[in-house]
């Protein structure tokens, strides 16, 4: 059986004093004496006391913590912008209890409960690939919590956000490709009712008009971003009667499953086919060839978040309009899409960052 943990009622109780005077004295209040401060404190460290910080914060109003939502933490973008956020709340003082929703609407549900629950003074969201109601943040708005996403947010709902130029990056992508000697130009794409995907085929579908290109609907394939689907993707695509001689992905995920059946194909890269994809994870490093990606500057994504936040509970009650920042994505040139022979090639050097 676990040991219980010692009070401030145990500690008043053992030195039979109110427990008014054990507060005041582990707080240093020059209201009580040197001697009973003294005899207060020695009992605290013998018992192992622990002051309970949720508590009082409740009391004052204000549990000192925020609630993070997000679709998963493995992969590289979601745990750094969680280290961005947890850096930037414990510069202001505040602890992060974080929460996973799996790309699961109902987890994501769930998770707002309990973050309700544990009374967090405000909470940040990402959302899953499976939301596509806003019902149960209403319920966040409902309770005065103050509420910010970032990253993934809904199509036309107007909320405080900060998320990356996902258009510019999809439109950077697609350019450099272009520019590689490539035209027949394929795309992964993921659930278009989230402003992250629909916005980087935009990019992806601005690019190709700007260079006098049809945007192929064969060469589109809409899917749920895992590596699964960039290998099916891919075999579909080479299948057709003229198959695509590059490929942007909206995740470097899906184009590593695209990688795969590249090779198994026996089809070069990027001599045959140049690949893109977004988000820069750790792993578009070790694959041979590299890839190429967008960087979405992760732990600034996580700091800018929070301190919108913040700045959204500082101002609480004043009813302002939801704010957006948006944060310019980078392009991180590898050996994927660096075609040798090209003009383009030559002004342009791995890991050049755009």
């Amino acid at each position: 059986m676990a040991k219980k943990r010692a009070s401030i009622t145990d500690l008043a109780q053992q030195l039979n004093v109110s427990v008014s005077t054990v507060s005041r004295a582990l707080s240093g209040h020059r209201t009580i004496s040197e001697a009973t401060t003294r005899r207060v404190v020695t009992l605290a460290k013998e018992m192992g006391y622990q002051p309970n910080n949720l508590a009082a914060g409740l009391r004052r109003g204000r549990s000192n913590m925020l609630g993070v939502v997000v679709p998963h933490i493995d992969g590289n973008f979601f745990s750094q912008v969680v280290k961005g956020i947890e850096a930037a709340a414990s510069k202001a003082g505040y602890h992060v209890l974080i929460c996973q929703s799996n790309e699961n609407v109902a987890h994501e549900r769930e998770n707002l409960e309990t973050l309700m629950n544990a009374q967090v003074d405000g909470i940040l969201v990402s959302l899953s690939r499976t939301t596509r109601e806003f019902r149960h943040f209403d319920k966040v708005r409902k309770r005065d919590i103050p509420l910010v996403f970032f990253d993934r947010i809904l199509e036309g709902h107007d909320v405080s956000a900060v998320v990356i130029d996902d258009r510019a990056g999809g439109y950077r992508a697609t350019k450099h490709l272009l520019e590689q000697g490539y035209r027949r130009i394929a795309h992964f794409g993921g659930p278009q009712h989230l402003n992250i995907y629909k916005h980087r085929r935009q990019g992806y579908e601005d690019a190709l008009r700007e260079h006098g290109l049809p945007v192929a609907e064969e060469l589109v394939c809409i899917c749920d971003m895992k590596m699964e689907d960039g290998s099916a993707g891919m075999r579909q695509f080479l299948q057709l009667p003229q198959p695509p001689d590059a490929v942007f992905s909206a995740s470097d995920f899906t184009l590593v499953g695209a990688l795969e059946v590249l090779k198994e194909h026996g089809l070069r890269v990027p001599e045959d086919v140049g690949l893109v994809g977004f988000s820069n994870e750790l792993f578009s490093r070790l694959t041979e060839p590299k890839l190429t990606s967008i960087d979405q500057h992760c732990e600034l994504l996580g700091r800018s978040a929070t301190h919108l936040l913040l700045q959204t509970m500082e101002e609480q009650g004043q009813h302002l309009p939801p704010r957006h920042v948006v944060l310019q994505p980078n392009l991180c040139v590898r050996a994927s899409s660096l075609r040798t022979g090209t003009a383009a090639t030559a002004s342009v050097r791995p890991e050049t960052i755009k």
